[in-house]
């Protein structure tokens, strides 16, 4: 039995736009919880907004990574912020670029009192990369929440999805990936679970 078949979800019945920030004095203010999303660009993050929210263009998706370039909250139900973080690890911006991308991503998940789940996107068709693991170390001995979730399972066979798993529990030192398809929703219930048992 699966976490979703024990836990309830999250029920999103609405999702608005809040506002794009660079900097701590622009984000909300408001002290309602917090889900941020992160991982290396052109990972399916908008994607996975997307399914999770039932919203076909909330978040923007697009096949040349980088584009998102500000932190952008999504209030949800009224209730909890999704957050869509720039993606690191693009090596088609300038370093100063990526510099500051980096400090914007820190400056928001090291001192954000609100913030109750990071959720990690990670390829399916890869190993987690050095700078994968990078995040993952610095969300856990900075002690904030956060889940692995491997995107673009419908991709593999349950083979390589099984070996996939493995490689990612063992590189990023975690006993639990959640994997996800935005293309199937496989996965998006647990998911719903985790930022439910997060936020509440």
């Amino acid at each position: 039995m699966g976490l979703a078949a024990r836990l309830p979800l999250v029920k999103i019945s609405s999702v608005r736009f809040v506002k794009s920030a660079k900097k701590p004095d622009d984000f909300p203010r408001d002290q309602r919880p917090e889900v941020a999303f992160c991982g290396r660009s052109n990972i399916g993050k908008s994607s996975l907004l997307n399914t999770l929210t039932n919203s076909r263009g909330m978040a923007r998706t697009s096949a040349s990574p980088g584009r998102t370039q500000t932190i952008n909250f999504f209030l949800v139900n009224e209730r909890m912020y999704f957050v869509d973080l720039p993606g690191y690890g693009y090596a088609k911006v300038s370093k100063t670029v990526r510099e500051s991308w980096r400090d914007m991503i820190e400056g928001y998940l090291g001192n954000r009192e609100s913030l109750k789940l990071a959720l990690m996107l990670v390829d399916s068709r890869i190993p987690p990369t050095e700078s994968d693991r990078m995040l993952k170390t610095w969300l856990d001995d900075h002690g904030i929440p956060n889940d692995v979730v491997l995107t673009k399972v419908d991709k593999l066979s349950q083979n390589e999805l099984n070996r996939a798993l493995r490689t990612g529990a063992q590189t990023l030192n975690t006993k639990e990936i959640i994997a996800f398809s935005a293309v199937t929703g496989y996965g998006k219930d647990e998911i719903l679970a985790k930022i439910r048992a997060a936020t509440e």
